[in-house]
């Protein structure tokens, strides 16, 4: 993987002529974006249209010069810029050798630029298999386009300004650019206190936004963006969800084994040292088990733990790592690893993002570089396969709370909220460890607000909000989204498949993969998904809800795929999530850096805020009374990001 980053127009402004000053613009563009690609660096500009593009390079397929970034096709009509892997770039290139054509060396980069300029852009982005954020200009028409890979797990930014438009893989690489002057959109800043990311299409400045996923993005020179899809998540889920398979459980456990096992082999190609992270849940052992049975040789795995009792899964992933004969690295978390890592967090999530799991992610990410350059995850297991608590969580509520009057249900709210979390978790302790769910009161408490709610799709959407930004923000108006969208009932009738749709085109690139890009390539770590390889996402959505979800046992289908590699007394016990001690974090050694950034003073003077009501949480949570710590965790990460680039 790498950075990329260009621009079109005006550089001539800033002084000098065209040549020399937009030199110098991409090389500050390239600067800022060099821990992503600290292999190599190019650049291309074309003075007659006032045309640049960046590239910084992650060597990891063909890593001789052959594949150095911009890079210009053979007949010299396109030029690329590229970050990502298209995993069936060699069936690609064995047709365009088949046609006669000779290549000069062997990255997918030359083979995906020479099929756009065979084959042409639409068809050639039907073969791709993989992750990408693409520039291709044009010389002849004198167009830009920019791509972006079916499920956004490679990011990339845009924005016009006049005449001078802009991208990059990072904000930071468009602010390089003199061309404008970073607004903050407090709008956006709102929809951050709903949701800990803030959703595409926008961004934290006003008039830069995100590219979505699956979709191009066509400029031509002199004119206006021209933004459609290439692939349609809604219709793609959709269609899937009318047109279920229908076949036998072990007929069903064949095919999607056999479609894991293409998309892991395939994203197993690499000129570098490669290994996987390992929790020890479901996803991530899945892809660890196909990767073993894959190769004669071993894999190399990495875990991380904590310090705290009932944080920590390390032991599972050991037990796992064990029974693979895996070569298996683990590192423990303390506190003070956290707090050296939190100030570089605002340097490389370069908008306001508030994802906790981002500290391990990243310490994770960190140990894993040191031992391979390419590493497989299993993310977006949750979201094809059913997988997260809330979906369970909101259709069991939803079923008991159309039952209840609603005073009844008021009254019900009341009462459990006298109780405070701590006392809950302490009076809950008594159960079975497989029935008590980590950090039980709090989740408690988040029950008892789902009382007060109206409609299933209310139910979902307080499980998933953090702040209410009425609340915090009441001077401005939250911007709405498709969770507004009051026609999803009509295309998912049905409450799972309507959250699933949900969290895969928002909570999946806005927060997951938003989260792994950035503190893996923060270290120059190239992370692959297999899970969501956009075939096992179609496949996904085929199947019936009693493959994903039978006799209130989740992910049912994925399972039996890893059964067949891992016992289950492995693997079977309460999910976790990648959750850190942040409320005990935040309360001892975490406890003077918050209170300098959460100051009422600070929070005045920024005047986004209302600081009344967040000095309120903060006390709450330092007394005791409420376990605040995500939504402290957001005004922190707003405020860090604010002293660094606001």
């Amino acid at each position: 993987m790498c950075g990329i980053a260009g621009f079109i127009g005006a550089a001539r402004n800033f002084g000098g002529d065209f040549g020399t000053t937009a030199e110098a613009i991409a090389e500050n563009m390239a600067k800022s974006i060099a821990y992503r690609g600290p292999d190599d660096q190019g650049i291309w500009i074309d003075a007659e249209t006032e045309t640049a593009l960046v590239h910084r390079r992650l060597s990891v397929i063909d890593l001789s010069a052959a594949g150095h970034q911009p890079m210009l096709s053979a007949n010299e009509r396109y030029v690329i810029s590229y970050n990502g892997e298209v995993y069936s770039f060699q069936p690609i290139a064995a047709e365009l050798a088949a046609r006669g054509h000779t290549f000069r060396g062997h990255s997918d980069t030359e083979v995906i630029l020479e099929s756009f300029a065979v084959n042409g852009i639409a068809a050639t982005l039907k073969q791709m298999i993989g992750m990408f954020a693409i520039a291709l200009w044009d010389r002849r028409e004198r167009t830009l386009t920019l791509m972006r890979d079916r499920l956004g797990i490679k990011p990339l930014y845009w924005a016009k300004f006049g005449k001078t438009f802009i991208f990059g893989s990072e904000l930071k690489a468009l602010r390089a650019h003199p061309g404008w002057t970073p607004r903050i959109d407090q709008s956006a800043v709102a929809a951050f206190m709903r949701h800990n990311y803030i959703p595409a299409p926008r961004t934290i400045y006003e008039g830069v936004h995100k590219l979505e996923p699956g979709t191009i993005l066509t400029l031509p020179w002199q004119g206006e963006p021209v933004i459609s899809r290439f692939w349609d998540a809604r219709s793609v889920t959709r269609n899937g969800s009318c047109n279920q398979i229908e076949c036998s459980d072990a007929e069903l456990t064949e095919q999607l084994e056999s479609l894991l096992k293409d998309a892991v082999g395939r994203r197993m190609i690499a000129d570098v040292p490669l290994g996987a992270f390992l929790s020890g849940g479901v996803d991530s052992s899945t892809v660890v088990a196909l990767m073993q049975a894959a190769q004669s040789g071993t894999v190399k795995s990495f875990s991380i733990g904590f310090d705290i009792e009932g944080y920590s899964e390390a032991h599972h992933a050991a037990a796992v790592a064990r029974h693979l004969r895996t070569d298996h690295t683990e590192l423990t978390v303390t506190a003070r690893d956290a707090l050296d890592a939190i100030p570089r967090l605002a340097d490389f999530y370069d908008e306001p993002f508030a994802d906790s799991s981002q500290i391990p992610t990243y310490l994770v990410s960190a140990m894993t570089r040191k031992h391979v350059t390419v590493a497989l995850s299993g993310d977006g297991g949750d979201e094809l396969f059913a997988g997260y608590n809330r979906y369970q969580l909101a259709q069991r509520f939803w079923r008991s709370l159309s039952l209840m009057p609603r005073v009844m249900r008021e009254s019900a709210a009341a009462a459990i909220t006298a109780v405070r979390p701590d006392r809950w978790t302490r009076l809950l302790a008594a159960l079975p460890h497989r029935l008590r769910p980590p950090q039980a009161g709090d989740k408690v408490h988040k029950a008892a607000a789902v009382l007060r709610l109206d409609s299933a799709d209310a139910v979902y959407r307080r499980l998933v909000s953090h702040w209410d930004p009425s609340e915090v923000m009441p001077q401005v108006t939250e911007p709405g989204g498709i969770l507004d969208d009051a026609s999803l009932a009509n295309d998912f009738p049905d409450l799972l498949a309507r959250m699933q749709f949900l969290d895969l085109v928002t909570y999946l690139p806005d927060d997951i993969l938003t989260k792994v890009d950035r503190a893996s390539m923060a270290v120059a770590l190239e992370v692959r998904v297999p899970l969501i390889d956009h075939r096992v996402v179609e496949f996904a959505w085929r199947l019936p809800e009693n493959a994903k979800v039978r006799n209130g046992t989740t992910k049912w289908l994925l399972r039996q795929v890893l059964y067949r590699h891992v016992p289950p007394e492995l693997i079977e016990r309460p999910k976790m999530g990648f959750g850190i001690p942040l409320g005990e974090w935040l309360r001892g050694p975490l406890r003077d850096w918050a209170e300098t950034l959460l100051g009422e003073q600070r929070l005045r003077d920024a005047g986004l805020l209302d600081a009344a009501v967040v000095r309120r949480y903060w006390q709450d949570h330092l007394d005791g009374r409420r376990n605040w710590q995500y939504l402290i965790w957001d005004v922190l990460m707003l405020e860090a990001w604010r002293e660094r680039w606001g």
